[in-house]
């Protein structure tokens, strides 16, 4: 469980008081969840390989920014509030992803006041390939057209 003096020390939460970690720790846990399901939905791209991936460790990264957070926000995007490096256990080869998260001000108290992107990190050819492929397969669901891979709808 979160503590308040543990957000003091890194420098955070001065505008949170005790009474409001209750909040924040339903947020950060919500976060977490939705964080978990994009990784395993990227995860199902190897899931003849390692049907059960685990979360091995993070890391909280939230004064460096990714480079695709560092270009989004040179085309006027605004900047993520936070950063993580995830690494995976997928049945005994690690991999990393890298998560950015944005708060959209105008939006706040609604659920779709954050955004989460998650993406692995481009260690190796293979992630490179996943990045292509799941964004043929999205593009493929955005316009209701079956997987070019598997024919599936979705």
């Amino acid at each position: 469980m979160y503590d308040h003096a543990a957000l003091k020390r890194k420098g955070k939460g001065d505008d949170v008081s005790e009474q409001d970690m209750d909040a924040v720790v339903l947020a950060h846990n919500s976060m977490n969840e939705i964080t978990w399901k994009e990784v395993w939905t990227w995860e199902q791209l190897h899931r003849d390989e390692c049907s059960d991936p685990t979360l091995l460790r993070f890391r909280g990264r939230p004064d460096d920014l990714s480079p695709l957070a560092r270009i989004h926000s040179l085309f006027g995007g605004s900047l993520p509030f936070d950063r993580h490096d995830w690494y995976i256990d997928r049945c005994g080869k690690e991999v990393r992803y890298v998560i950015d998260f944005y708060f959209d001000e105008d939006k706040a108290g609604s659920p779709d006041a954050f955004h989460i992107v998650v993406r692995p990190a481009l260690d190796s050819p293979s992630a490179a390939i996943d990045r292509v492929k799941m964004q043929i397969y999205k593009t493929f669901a955005a316009y209701g057209l079956p997987c070019p891979v598997t024919g599936h709808k979705s």
